[in-house]
């Protein structure tokens, strides 16, 4: 489901975030960014907002029931302004049963992205601040929490 009255359902709405112009270290432009105070969340489907539903076992992904309070914190964040896309290892011949689902249960959302390396143990390398929060078993507001991370050794140390 989406908020934009003009898509069709089951496809997502654009998100309506000015990036900010950003510059390099020599002054030249760069990739563009959301403002600080937007957040870009990727969210896994199965396992996370779901039952962990295998590809094989296509049949479940369309009877599988959200998990409590996703649907309310993920919409919740939607209105809030933040951008929402779905991550997801499900292929593409799923992408039907996928959108049509999340139509069904009225997740609000701007992107759907099929594909995801299936495995798990990702380790996310990127030009721009990445934030990982792992699922536990709880749907909720996220909170500040020191962790230990990994980083690339500085070149000059």
């Amino acid at each position: 489901m989406n908020d934009n009255t003009e898509a069709t359902e089951g496809r997502p709405s654009a998100a309506n975030v000015e990036l900010k112009p950003v510059k390099d270290g020599a002054g030249l432009d760069a990739s563009p960014q959301l403002p600080s105070e937007i957040k870009n969340y990727m969210i896994d489907i199965d396992g996370t907002i779901t039952d962990d539903v295998p590809n094989e076992e296509p049949e479940r992904m369309a009877t599988c029931e959200p998990f409590p309070d996703a649907l309310e914190t993920l919409n919740q964040w939607y209105h809030e302004g933040h951008v929402i896309t779905f991550f997801t290892s499900r292929t593409e011949e799923h992408r039907a049963v996928t959108e049509a689902w999340l139509d069904k249960h009225g997740f609000l959302y701007h992107g759907l992205l099929m594909g995801k390396p299936r495995g798990g143990n990702y380790h996310w390398i990127d030009n721009h601040i990445v934030r990982a929060t792992r699922y536990q078993g709880t749907f909720s507001h996220l909170v500040k929490a020191n962790a230990e991370i990994e980083v690339f050794q500085n070149a000059k140390d």
